[in-house]
């Protein structure tokens, strides 16, 4: 009984090497994509934190499937079910790796960016540097300037002033009431 115990803990611990290998390589991609010149510290910073957990989350949630491969290697079928769930988190987890990479680069669109990644070797440094246009400054929508011309929504009015003025505008006479 102890000798199963050990080859399945062998067998995790393999299983889990690359996926430990996989964390510390997002975690070093995601401080070289972070820099010092980006704009909102805080908030990336945050992104980041939020990110590193859910990859944390993720692995734990891979982890678990493949000690439940091990404890269902009699069942072909229910392993094979759990092989393809652990590819499919394993695909959505580098996709959303990709995608977090692009917000932290300050792409404006990260689909264009997603669909012209695969010509740059999947590389965001290459794409940032062949394909300037895509991305920009910050994430935020640029804040329009200018005047309208028309006082605040807020601002109080004296209603006889605005009727005098486009009386005036108009060209008819003044009401003497």
């Amino acid at each position: 009984m102890g000798g199963e115990d050990d080859g399945k803990a062998a067998q995790a611990q393999v299983a889990g090497e690359p996926q430990a290998q996989g964390v510390e390589a997002a975690a070093q991609q995601a401080q070289v994509t972070g820099g010092a010149g980006s704009a909102g510290g805080d908030d990336a910073d945050k992104a980041r934190a939020d990110y590193e957990a859910a990859l944390r989350e993720r692995d734990e949630r891979i982890a678990a499937l493949e000690g439940e491969i091990a404890e269902a290697a009699k069942t072909a079928e229910s392993a094979e079910k759990l092989r393809k769930e652990m590819d499919e988190l394993r695909r959505q987890g580098e996709e959303q790796r990709v995608g977090f990479e692009l917000q932290m680069a300050g792409a404006r669109n990260v689909k264009a960016a997603r669909a012209l990644l695969a010509d740059y070797e999947g590389d965001v440094e290459k794409l940032k540097a062949g394909e300037p246009w895509l991305f920009g400054a910050g994430a935020t929508a640029p804040v329009p300037a200018g005047a309208t011309g028309l006082p605040n929504a807020g601002v109080a009015t004296d209603e006889g002033a605005t009727m005098r003025r486009w009386r005036g505008i108009a060209g008819l006479p003044e009401d003497k009431e």
